[in-house]
């Protein structure tokens, strides 16, 4: 899974809109697995060994949880006999982690690190604010290769926010200026999450 998930990196990361996605080996430190039993599969098929089997799980360290995933299949010594139990037969999850937010399916676990860095809120302004104005475009008509000029009321904070972006913004919107004022006459109002904004969007020629 780790190299086909390789070949298509660049692709998940832009869709998904993550920047780094880092593969960590069974046996890391960082994601903490927990197994138990899957009552609803084992009640029948162990009767009065539930219990005993219960406690085994509730002792496995990582490394035994690794390998039973990576086998699909546990051997456990119960009570002097050994008890076949099958990947289906329990219950992974995984360790809630602080910033992070864990889910895991089958064999795959996946952890999203949701902290906010300045930057990152930056970088998520400015592609909020690609949005909008590539909305504009498209409401006014415009070709997808008309250049424009785009003048926009905006706050102190958010143009500083818009301004590190504004070559990627230009790019993005065909924009040969991109002017920030405290105030416009007239103008577009748009939404950058949640803050309301004014732009004067003119098709250039």
């Amino acid at each position: 899974m780790k190299e086909q998930l390789e070949k298509v990196e660049d692709l998940v990361k832009a869709e998904v809109n993550v920047k780094q996605i880092e593969y960590l080996e069974p046996n890391n430190s960082f994601i903490r697995k927990k197994i138990k039993p899957n009552f609803v599969a084992l009640g029948k098929k162990l009767g009065a060994k539930m219990k005993a089997v219960s406690a085994a799980l509730s002792t496995f360290t990582q490394e035994q949880i690794a390998k039973f995933e990576k086998e699909g299949q546990y051997n456990l010594p119960i009570d002097a006999e050994h008890v076949i139990l099958q990947i289906s037969d329990v219950e992974l999850t995984s360790e809630d982690i602080p910033g992070w937010t864990v889910a895991a399916k089958g064999a795959l676990t996946l952890a999203l690190d949701i902290t906010i860095t300045p930057e990152l809120e930056a970088e998520g302004h400015a592609r909020e604010f690609v949005n909008r104005i590539q909305r504009i475009r498209k409401d006014s008509g415009f070709e997808l290769t008309d250049r424009i000029d785009v003048i926009v009321a905006v706050g102190d904070d958010l143009a500083e926010a818009l301004g590190k972006f504004k070559e990627y913004i230009c790019a993005e919107i065909l924009a040969d200026k991109l002017e920030f004022s405290d105030n416009i006459e007239g103008g577009i109002e748009i939404e950058v999450n949640e803050r309301v904004l004014k732009a004067i969007v003119s098709k250039k020629g």
